[in-house]
């Protein structure tokens, strides 16, 4: 096996998992639960093939079987834990299997048996990942005076990301102690000395430590013994020799306590910082049940103009204005007294009779039982908005002068719109009902051709039917449509509209027609397309500076890259991926500008070592490719370091077999033999096109995909009117 670097992104490494199994169908059926769990997976199916692994990337789990049919048990632990220390669950089909503790100093965590539901295996390694990544910031500080019985605790505890500190007696734990915020403390206890027990009695008395677990390790696990220490705030205790499983378990279950205390503290603080907020910039009361006032904040007091002692215990009519209608009141308790939130616009009163107006919302509280326990109510103050409304009311003898003005100001909006948009309007069925002075002059057609006609008249034969299948799908749920169409003029021409397309509403919130704002994008387009082109003449240039150094010409890059495309869509690829491979595949051979001339132009066979040097073109070429961010480049670093591998695992540079090679090269690789068989090289003559076909024939399943090879084989004709049409205008001279 060799490693394809370029299959794993560099950000995966978080929270990837190694699966090393020989079987097959038991990888393919975990790594299928695992990534519906979102982890990234890569298998081995040999110790070597492991190794080989390791040796370029790291993993934040590894999932063992320990029968491979180059090694077993301890011999494969051993083998693995020579580069670092890994996190292991052993995945096994022997249910005798127990070593873990035995074990423990390799990484191994646990064992999952492969008779359980894989739905199972795939949760307990979910719920380990996770605690593995949760554990990184976790401290757990050691106390125990044998150094071997320490580095024990140590080798169970840090495989699973825990940040392990050992004190081996009282003055040292307590320095450490005070530089370090440690989440648990494990304590060995003798009886037969006071030491265990007046750290913890000095620990206790500590502030800080009261919410810190300790576990306690002893030899003489007894009633008075266990009573005495729980006294002494002790929270665990495991008798020696302890079970490390169970020791595991509690510190999980403790350290994840810990963590949801925090978190409860941190959402308890935020809810304070929340109500806070709220306190500070809007008006907040509280009632019963009944009505009666049992809080007001600051600003309602502000507002209203009363104190606080005069609001509470008082019915929130004390602000109610006179002219709000019963009616209002009576609609608001009937809401909230069904559980319901209620929202609406209220004219209150003042303590000295002014009036002010706020926009609420009452929120009924409920307690488990679901009973309504108190309301709040939240409020913004809009006396502002309401004190103009009321003035144009009063106004409203509004003067002819008036009336002429805001007709007047309306107009030059209306024409700032038209000036600057192409703007449309439909009934609901889509038939155009108004259209501006822009969109005529944009489109080339008269209000007689446009006035009762369908959009259908500007629609571009290119726009697939989907974009209307989703514009449609989104102004019939009364969402706004946005995007960029391509269309036609009258004459024919094309051009591109940035759109914005909404339904307009009535009162009661019905749908009238729809209205279409539109800005003329094709400026922009065409200069994209322009910048597109460009950029294919370069990537062009590049292949074609390539092929000259080895007395090839430029025109065969133009026709791997169009008997690339062809194949790519024989495939079944859309348009944009056979686009791509199209686009990408003249870089194919970009690395040879890295060969010597010597080895590039020798006329005769290449020695072996000539040939070792030959063959690095492929890594060259992925080298000066690989760190672009672009589509196009990154797929074609991927064909230049691919393209002359071998579906039988024998081409080169990484020995890549089967679907391990990308699509995309096993494309370029077929376009590019069949041009160079097909046209005089510097070492050979070309071949015939009968030769040629049976080549490729001989080769199916060996050095090219069998199904791409067919797809080629069916469609020679095709093949060859590309080579007719893109022959050589030259020859250059070996």
């Amino acid at each position: 096996m060799t490693i394809d670097l370029k299959s794993i992104p560099k950000e995966a490494n978080v929270g990837s998992i190694l699966i090393i199994d020989h079987s097959r169908m038991f990888s393919k059926m975990l790594q299928k639960e695992l990534n519906a769990l979102g982890y990234p997976i890569r298998h081995a199916n040999t110790l070597h093939a492991a190794i080989e692994l390791l040796t370029f990337l790291s993993f934040d789990l590894i999932v063992l079987d320990l029968t491979l049919p180059d090694g077993e048990g301890e011999l494969i632990l051993q083998n693995l834990h020579i580069f670092e220390k890994h996190k292991i669950l052993v995945y096994t089909s022997d249910t005798k299997t127990k070593r873990c503790n035995d074990w423990s100093h390799y990484g191994v965590l646990g064992y999952l048996c492969k008779t359980s539901p894989l739905s199972f295996v795939g949760q307990e390694i979910d719920r380990t990942m996770k605690a593995i990544l949760k554990n990184t910031t976790n401290s757990i500080l050691v106390i125990d005076d044998s150094p071997t019985s320490a580095q024990h605790i140590r080798e169970l505890l840090e495989p699973l990301n825990y940040h392990v500190e050992i004190a081996y007696d009282s003055p040292s734990a307590q320095r450490l102690l005070n530089d370090t915020p440690f989440d648990l403390i494990i304590l060995d206890f003798t009886s037969s000395n006071n030491k265990g027990e007046s750290f913890l009695v000095q620990f206790r008395s500590m502030k800080q430590s009261i919410h810190i677990p300790i576990f306690v390790l002893t030899e003489h696990y007894n009633a008075n013994t266990v009573r005495k220490l729980i006294k002494q705030g002790a929270n665990e205790f495991f008798h020696k020799p302890f079970i490390g499983e169970e020791l595991l378990q509690k510190i999980a279950y403790w350290i994840d306590f810990g963590r949801k205390t925090k978190e409860n503290f941190y959402q308890k603080t935020m809810l304070q910082e929340y109500k806070n907020a709220v306190d500070r910039s809007t008006i907040v009361s509280k009632t019963n049940k009944e009505g009666i006032i049992t809080y007001a904040n600051d600003k309602f007091c502000q507002i209203s103009g009363y104190r606080y002692e005069e609001l509470i215990g008082q019915p929130h009519s004390i602000v109610r204005h006179p002219s709000v209608p019963k009616e209002t009141f009576k609609q608001m308790w009937e809401t909230i007294l069904k559980g319901k939130k209620w929202e609406g616009v209220i004219k209150n009163r003042r303590k000295d009779g002014t009036a002010y107006w706020v926009n609420a919302v009452i929120n009924p509280i409920v307690d488990h039982n679901g009973n309504i326990v108190e309301f709040i109510s939240i409020r913004t103050d809009i006396s502002n908005v309401h004190k103009i409304h009321d003035s144009l009311e009063n106004q409203l003898k509004i003067s002819e002068q008036n009336f002429e003005d805001a007709y007047h100001m309306s107009k030059q909006y209306e024409n700032a719109i038209n000036k600057s948009t192409i703007l449309t309007r439909t009934d609901l069925e889509g038939n155009i009902t108004f259209a501006n002075e822009n969109f005529y002059k944009t489109t080339g057609f008269n209000e007689a051709e446009v006035i009762g006609k369908n959009h259908n008249i500007t629609r571009h034969k290119d726009t697939p039917d989907e974009v209307f299948v989703d514009l449609w799908g989104s102004l019939k749920k009364g969402k706004v449509w946005k995007g960029v169409l391509k269309n036609q003029k009258k004459n024919g021409q094309a051009y591109w509209v940035y759109s914005t397309i909404l339904p307009i509403f009535n009162k009661n919130n019905t749908p009238l027609e729809y209205m279409a704002i539109r800005r003329d994008v094709s400026e922009i387009i065409t200069l994209h397309v322009e910048l597109e082109a460009t950029q294919q003449e370069v990537i062009y240039c590049m292949g074609e500076i390539a092929e000259s150094r080895s007395k090839e010409t430029g025109n065969h890059v133009r026709r791997v890259a169009a008997y690339s495309h062809l194949l790519a869509q024989k495939y079944g690829l859309d348009k944009k991926e056979s686009d791509l491979i199209a686009s990408a595949s003249p870089m194919h051979d970009i690395g040879k500008v890295g060969i010597p001339d010597a080895i590039l132009h020798k006329p005769g066979s290449l020695s072996e070592e000539e040939w070792t040097v030959m063959r690095t073109h492929s890594m060259i070429g992925y080298t000066i490719l690989q760190n672009s961010t672009r589509p196009l480049l990154k797929a074609a670093a991927t064909i230049a370091k691919e393209h002359h591998e071998k579906y039988d695992g024998s081409g080169y540079p990484m020995n890549l077999k089967g679907t391990e090679i990308h699509l995309y090269a096993r494309i370029v690789s077929i376009a590019d033999v069949f041009d160079a068989l097909s046209h005089d090289r510097c070492y050979k003559k070309a071949w015939e096109d009968a030769t040629i076909f049976e080549f490729f024939e001989n080769e199916r399943g060996k050095h090219f995909d069998p199904q791409i090879v067919d797809l080629f084989l069916n469609a020679k004709e095709d093949f060859l009117a590309i080579r007719d049409s893109l022959k050589d205008a030259l020859t250059y001279a070996i």
